[in-house]
């Protein structure tokens, strides 16, 4: 791999990092709307004013994203720590990034069904890059 290019998988984790990155920022701005900028900076109480519900919702999100770009993360740089990339693998990994960002939007809309859905196609996604590593998929 030439310095300065990156893989298909390794572009794929970009964005996802990117997007998980970036999340936190429209239920910050509703924060601020509803609370003001200093009730917004100052330390979490019980009697805080709530987000709205969206932004409840996206919060929620933004944490489930964490929580699996750990996973989406790790098994894309063990792909590329083994020089191992197929079709499969790169589909993953854009399936993947895809399913996260429709797992925000419709999280965020409040549609559980198919909330549960989009996750359950990133989650294919990771068993698909798990199943490679391993030289299955």
């Amino acid at each position: 791999m030439t310095p300065g290019l990156l893989t298909p998988e390794l572009f794929w984790l970009t964005l996802t990092v990117i997007l998980t990155g970036l999340l936190w920022l429209p239920y910050t701005l509703n924060r601020i709307m509803v609370r003001g900028l200093l009730g917004a900076m100052a330390n979490p109480a019980r009697d805080d004013r709530p987000h709205a519900p969206w932004a409840t919702r996206l919060m929620f999100a933004h944490d489930n994203a964490i929580e699996n770009l750990v996973v989406f993360a790790s098994l894309i740089l063990i792909l590329n720590a083994i020089d191992y990339s197929t079709k499969s693998t790169v589909y993953a990994a854009a399936v993947y990034f895809w399913a996260r960002l429709a797992h925000v939007i419709v999280y965020t809309l409040g549609l559980p069904v198919f909330r549960t859905l989009v996750f359950t196609i990133a989650f294919v996604a990771q068993v698909v890059l798990a199943l490679a590593i391993f030289g299955l998929a």
